[in-house]
């Protein structure tokens, strides 16, 4: 029998939750691939289940299949939904619906006999069987790892406070709290949100002890006392996992904060190690300029159809230009479909926007939703001013007040502005300081994170959010 004051031997941290997930999505989607190849041979005219059939009937795309299915559940990798049962039958649904219609536009748009009709639906069918029976057998894994993960917080000032909020609005929180740690004299006794400061540095280990505490979160922002630096290096030695909350806050919301940071974080993170090499952006370059040519086919196709609708619904102009700050502040003029009634408005668009906004026209509220209203900004990509992925352009005015009240905030500047990006899909339009200050810890985390592949996460994203109608 584990005393109570063993850590369990497997802890997994965040990105190895992700991994196991994203491990048995692939393993459920290649299973559905082989039983609905077994179902379609067995119902096939020319021959049977065998090397010859694989060869030979499924067209190649087919057996991409499963990449496609990993691509349409990718919102679901969050794992604050992903650990709930709930959340992850509505991205299931979604899933579903997203592939059944892809396959209809391209079955009914392609020559007869071209797409099987069989082989396709035994896949949707079974992909999302096996895929539910993993989520479900996943969230019991989740909830008992969590449940096992005994949590004390160091620290119950400003950072150890928020630390607390941001675990306690989990909709399926990753640790089990069980209360903070704090030198402070006056804050003993008290309590954050319900959770208890239980002692001080002297008491640390003897409460390690006897709650069974397996995780440590070190959330003090000024100087520590030399016990407590004692005590943790001994709880170390013990076993016990130490995290810091800034690791904490990012890998749960996706986010830095920007609040609890000081300059030297910036020297670390944007000085020392150069945002985003060069390797990187060359190759993010050809991937804008393919998803461009993409871009460029859909705005030459659409043009006529949403440049007659607005001067139906609202007149002239139908594209609308303004000004925006690029990288390294450097102005240059962004292209969009006009949505509000006239240019008056699209001009202040950027400094105020609320919602349900009353200048909004009537067909603009749907190219907002769809996003379609951004489409022009391909020219923008392919004039090299925007990348498809990035921080969101702003005004100058905007730029010179967000200076002066959001920390850190010129730090966005680094990098190109892009038609959508990792703060684009967690957070629609802010509209106030606070709102704002959110959307800059998304953009400094997409900096000091970027990568092909988180790329290529929020362009998918991105399009889930189109078909989904979660514009604004």
């Amino acid at each position: 029998m584990q005393e109570k004051n063993t850590p369990p031997r497997l802890r997994l941290q965040p990105s190895e939750h992700r991994s196991i997930l994203i491990l048995g999505d692939i393993t459920a989607a290649v299973l559905a691939l082989f039983i609905a190849l077994y179902l379609w041979s067995t119902g096939d005219a020319w021959m049977n289940f065998s090397l010859e059939f694989l060869r030979t009937r499924p067209d190649a795309w087919f057996y991409f299949l499963p990449v496609i299915w990993i691509a349409l559940m990718v919102d679901n990798y969050d794992l604050n939904k992903a650990g709930n049962l709930k959340l992850t039958l509505k991205a299931i649904g979604l899933a579903i619906i997203i592939a059944s219609f892809l396959y209809l536009v391209i079955y009914f748009a392609m020559p007869p006999q071209t797409l099987p009709r069989r082989g396709v639906l035994f896949f949707i069918v079974f992909v999302s069987i096996l895929t539910l029976i993993w989520r479900m057998i996943y969230v019991r894994i989740f909830s008992a790892a969590t449940k096992s993960r005994r949590l004390l917080i160091i620290g119950a000032g400003k950072a150890g406070s928020t630390l607390v909020n941001v675990i306690a609005d989990q909709v399926q929180p990753p640790y089990n709290l069980l209360g903070l740690i704090d030198d402070d004299p006056e804050k003993l006794g008290t309590q954050i949100r319900n959770y208890k400061i239980l002692g001080d540095h002297t008491q640390l280990l003897t409460l390690v002890k006897e709650l069974g505490v397996t995780d440590l979160i070190l959330a003090i922002s000024g100087q520590m006392n030399h016990g407590m630096f004692q005590n943790l290096l001994t709880a170390q030695e013990k076993g016990l996992q130490i995290s810091t909350m800034a690791q904490v806050y990012e890998d749960l919301l996706g986010r830095v904060p920007i609040n609890l940071l000081d300059s030297e974080w910036v020297v670390r993170s944007f000085v020392d190690r150069a945002p985003l090499g060069g390797i990187y952006r060359m190759v993010k370059r050809l991937m804008d300029l393919i998803l461009t040519l993409v871009g460029m086919v859909f705005l030459i196709a659409l043009f006529p159809i949403i440049a007659i609708l607005i001067l139906i619904d609202s007149g002239r102009p139908v594209i609308y230009s303004q000004e925006r700050l690029g990288r390294g502040g450097e102005p240059y003029n962004i292209y969009k479909f006009r949505t509000m009634k006239n240019s008056a408005d699209m001009e202040k668009e950027a400094l105020v926007t609320s919602l349900n906004d009353a200048r909004i026209t009537r067909l603009g509220k749907f190219l907002r939703k769809v996003h379609l209203d951004e489409l022009p900004q391909v020219i923008n990509v392919l004039k090299g001013e925007m990348s498809w992925v990035g921080p969101r352009s702003e005004r100058s005015e905007l730029v010179a007040v967000f200076q002066k009240e959001v920390p850190f905030y010129r730090a966005r500047m680094l990098v190109k502005p892009g038609v959508t990006g990792w703060a684009q899909i967690h957070q629609q339009y802010a509209e106030t300081i606070e709102e704002t200050a959110v959307k800059l810890e998304y953009d400094l985390y997409y900096i000091e994170h970027a990568n092909l592949l988180m790329d290529l996460t929020i362009i998918l994203r991105t399009f889930g959010s189109v078909l989904g109608f979660k514009g604004r």
